[in-house]
């Protein structure tokens, strides 16, 4: 699987203009599940994403990880995180899972970061969404497991 994740002070997920999901300060993680993914896959992206140090401690240095904080986590499914670039000026998408084992990872993703007791918000699968954030630091982070 595939995830961009971004620490912000707050973010929300739009559709047909209602918001659907919001979180204060946390992660904003777009994850894509790939051809040949499975729940082994999801399970092991929840636990890094979870403990990966990137807030700020006390003394300013990122040491702390999403559970330490208690922060939450606004999850968006991205196929678009499966883009190939590589030929052409037009992305490719074919290394993305298709849509109904996407789905099925997507829901169990969803469900892997709450069973690490982080607080968890969505989007909504396949819908065209507008997704608000403030990208805190930036910090920007692209992970492949």
């Amino acid at each position: 699987m595939r995830a961009l994740i971004q620490r912000v002070t707050d973010a929300s997920v739009t559709v047909d203009g209602v918001v659907i999901g919001e979180i204060g300060p946390g992660l904003l993680i777009l994850v894509c599940a790939m051809a040949g993914d499975d729940a082994t896959r999801s399970a092991a992206l929840a636990a890094k994403i979870s403990k990966l140090r990137i807030f700020k401690d006390d003394a300013g240095k990122m040491n702390l990880s999403l559970a330490d904080t208690g922060g939450a986590a606004l999850i968006i499914s991205q196929f678009t995180l499966a883009a190939d670039t590589s030929r052409g000026n037009r992305p490719g998408f074919s290394q993305a899972a298709k849509p109904d084992q996407a789905r099925a990872l997507y829901d169990q993703f969803v469900r892997d970061m709450g069973a690490l007791g982080i607080a968890t918000a969505t989007g909504s699968f396949a819908a065209d969404m507008a997704v608000r954030l403030t990208n805190d630091g930036p910090v920007t982070i692209w992970l492949d497991v």
